[in-house]
Parts: C-alpha cells; structure tokens; sequence
C-alpha cells in the first residue's frame, strides 16, 4: 500500500511542478490565474491525500479554508482584472 502513496506523492508533485512553471512563464494574467487555481487545487488533493495517509482529520479544516479562499479569490481577480495590452485602442474597444 505504501506505494500507492509514493506514487501519489510523485504525481503531485510533478503536477505541482508544471504548474510553478505556468505560473512564472504564463504570458498574460488570465493564464497566471488559472495556473494559481490549479495550484491551489492540486496543494488540496495534496493536503487530502496526506489527511488519508495520516488517518488524521484535523487538516480537512484548513482544506475547507483553502477552497474558500480560494474561490473568492479567484472571483474578485477575475472581476476587477485589467485587460492585458499595450495598444491603448484595442483597450477602449474591449470595454
């Protein structure tokens, strides 16, 4: 059974892994937040799998928090986010 959880904290890892890097290449800021979601999500499945390992349910409380935050977060960014471009022409047409 122990591999099953190696295995496990190897894929997210990697998942982990990829996103950071999307996150610091990502060419616009719609592309950083989705990778910020994603990291956020893949750092809960981390914190599940680590709850389900550990047999201890006291850290599902900071997971609720973490996806709450999360989400609201992500909700105000995608709100109040300022288009990404240096014409100021095509800026005024897409309001």
């Amino acid at each position: 059974m122990i591999i099953v959880w190696i295995i496990a904290a190897v894929m997210l890892t990697a998942a982990a892994a990829v996103t950071m890097f999307r996150l610091l290449a990502g060419p616009s800021t719609l592309d950083r937040l989705v990778a910020l979601d994603t990291l956020v999500a893949v750092t809960m499945c981390a914190i599940g799998t680590w709850a389900a390992f550990s047999l201890d349910t006291t850290v599902t409380y900071g997971l609720t928090a973490l996806a709450l935050i999360s989400f609201v977060g992500s909700v105000s960014v995608a709100r109040f986010r300022v288009p990404d471009t240096d014409n100021p022409r095509a800026a005024r047409r897409s309001r």
